[in-house]
């Protein structure tokens, strides 16, 4: 089997590499580089492809490395004052107080 070939990979695999590598695109990261984490990331998830024969059959899947993706942001957070952040914090307490007195 040739170096990329992707065969070995489910649709699911397929459509899950093309939507990170859209995010990559969308940050402005190149095709190719965009591409190839991408692929990285669905090896990573699931240990290579799913379908029979491959070596990725049968294991578990490992969600970290998308997970790790959503907690190395926070730049937008970052460079508020801290009277934003207050501010925000305590419109979310009261959305909460007042979503649970609803609730009840």
């Amino acid at each position: 089997m040739p170096r990329g070939d992707k065969s070995k990979y489910t649709d699911k695999q397929k459509r899950m590499a093309e939507h990170i590598e859209e995010g990559y695109e969308n940050r402005g990261v190149d095709k190719q580089e965009a591409e190839s984490r991408a692929w990285a990331t669905v090896n990573a998830t699931d240990h290579g492809g799913k379908k029979s024969g491959g070596s990725g059959q049968g294991k578990p899947r490992n969600p970290k490395p998308s997970i790790k993706g959503g907690h190395k942001g926070g730049a937008a957070s970052a460079s508020r004052t801290s009277a934003q952040r207050s501010a925000s914090a305590k419109k979310g307490a009261a959305t909460r107080k007042r979503n649970a007195a609803a609730a009840r």
